[in-house]
């Protein structure tokens, strides 16, 4: 069989060669050859037929070895065509509760007519006589599935290069997305099956559930997940999850930005990476505004320039503290899933420990590619998206939400779950949910509702919901602990 060394270096050069053809192919009636192509479709598809064998008889060959490899391969992992009848026929008499030796293979290959297909009574003696083995049979399962996704992403190379070479009507943005979805499509397929543990016995859950415990007794009470700046909100959260997808949701000018950069300075301060993908506004605004938090600097005067000299002495401080933090501001608009997820995955394999925090401004300005006539499944599919990317950077993703227009028509213009918009998927994916509310947005002319806002907390997987008073000061933009004895509406009800 090839070397994978040398597989793997045809496909890169010929993604190379395909983005200098999309750049220099001026003439689309005479296009350019692609000696990368070439070199990549000559080259023999990576397999390893004695591996393939090997499996094929254990399975035959030991009792109930099926189930140890049924969520890791699927027949179309197999490289050789005999081999995949032989595994549907193993998968087939497993699901219907009957053996899967040789000879009840034989007999199923036999009644559907696929015995020649499968290669003949004399391939099947020759697999039997292959070695069989327990101990091997989940790492063969999985490198037979390795090379199947080595020969997934050859053929979507190729359909890479042949777009760039032969584009016809469409477009480059087009081209990308049809590229992009057949990786992501390849990634998914994968993760989901290989290495994922299936069902757990009690006494394995146990010990986990124990050593869990006994670490949370170390802290001796300290915060279990991030630190945000908040005391009452660490108090009813533990700090935000490793894992968890948490939505942020408000009506416009409530301050979810702000709230949202605020959480990203106290990561950052902990000296963890951030990431923010930022559709609705510029890289300068965000790190403006960051800057105004940290300094305390009047963000007019800050945005003019007209600063005094103990602002500008603020702002030096502040740049000191942001300049050698690890943020990451992506500014590009309707990004995908796909592009979300991949950015994410190129700045974590430069961070030892991974990604401190994913923020995402806004939910709703997201596209998903073929989904843009069904807006409910767009949705749908974007939240899924981002819990998913919640569980693979293994970090908060803190997703920014709208709410329907319609909560200005009561009285009581506190959010609550229905008011989320396009929320079903959102409510159902979320772990944590924070609804932000200021009276003085809607009660302008009350003097004392002046910088007072409410956290609502709609919904918590693992722990309460309830409110949490903060202050808001939006001419740092920022919002900080509540002062007590400080202003609280008439209506404001505290949960305790």
């Amino acid at each position: 069989m090839t070397d994978l060394q040398d597989t793997a270096k045809a496909v890169n050069s010929a993604f190379e060669n395909a983005i200098n053809a999309f750049k220099n192919n001026k003439d689309k009636s005479a296009p350019a050859t692609s000696s990368a192509g070439d070199d990549l479709l000559s080259l023999q598809p990576p397999h390893n037929i004695e591996i393939e064998r090997a499996l094929l008889a254990s399975l035959m060959s030991i009792d109930e070895s099926f189930e140890k490899v049924d969520s890791i391969i699927r027949d179309e992992d197999f490289y050789g065509e005999r081999h995949k009848h032989i595994f549907r026929a193993i998968t087939h008499l497993s699901r219907v509760n009957q053996p899967y030796d040789s000879l009840m293979v034989h007999d199923y290959l036999s009644a559907q007519n696929l015995l020649n297909a499968a290669g003949g009574e004399e391939y099947l003696m020759q697999i039997n006589q292959s070695p069989a083995t327990l101990f091997n049979l989940v790492p063969y399962a999985e490198r037979v599935r390795e090379f199947s996704v080595y020969r997934q992403l050859i053929k979507a190379a190729n359909n890479m290069l042949n777009l760039a070479y032969h584009p016809k009507k469409q477009t480059v943005s087009e081209i990308l997305d049809t590229v992009e979805a057949d990786i992501f499509r390849i990634n998914e397929n994968y993760t989901s099956g290989v290495g994922k543990q299936g069902a757990q016995n009690i006494v394995d859950i146990l010990q986990n559930v124990v050593v869990q415990l006994d670490e949370l007794k170390k802290r001796d009470g300290s915060m279990i997940g991030l630190a945000t700046p908040f005391e009452e909100l660490n108090n009813k959260t533990q700090g935000l999850q490793k894992g968890d997808m948490v939505v942020v949701a408000a009506r416009p000018s409530m301050g979810k930005t702000t709230f949202a950069m605020n959480l990203a300075e106290s990561v950052l301060m902990q000296g963890l990476p951030v990431v923010v993908f930022s559709m609705e506004m510029p890289a300068e605004s965000i790190v403006t505004r960051m800057l105004s938090s940290l300094g305390q600097i009047n963000q007019t005067n800050l945005r003019s320039g007209n600063m005094s000299e103990q602002e500008w002495a603020q702002f030096s401080t502040a740049v000191t503290m942001l300049q050698d933090k690890h943020l990451y501001v992506d500014a590009r608009n309707n990004l995908p899933p796909t592009e979300v997820r991949s950015t994410c995955r190129r700045i974590a394999k430069n961070h030892e420990g991974g990604l401190g925090m994913v923020i995402i401004d806004y939910l709703q300005l997201m596209k998903v590619p073929g989904m843009e006539n069904n807006r409910v499944g767009e949705i749908g599919e974007i939240s899924r998206s981002l819990k998913a990317l919640a569980r693979e950077m293994n970090c908060p993703v803190v997703a920014l939400s709208q709410l329907n227009r319609s909560l200005e028509n009561r009285p009581n213009k506190r959010p609550v779950m229905s008011d989320l918009r396009e929320s079903g998927a959102i409510e159902q994916d979320a772990d944590l949910i924070m609804f932000i509310y200021r009276d003085e947005v809607y009660n302008k002319d009350k003097a004392d509702n002046k910088g007072f806002a409410e956290i609502i907390i709609g919904k918590q997987r693992n722990g309460p919901i309830g409110t949490v008073p903060l202050r808001f000061e939006g001419q740092f933009t920022r919002f900080a602990n509540f002062i007590a004895g400080g202003y609280m509406p008439e209506d404001y009800e505290d949960d305790e």
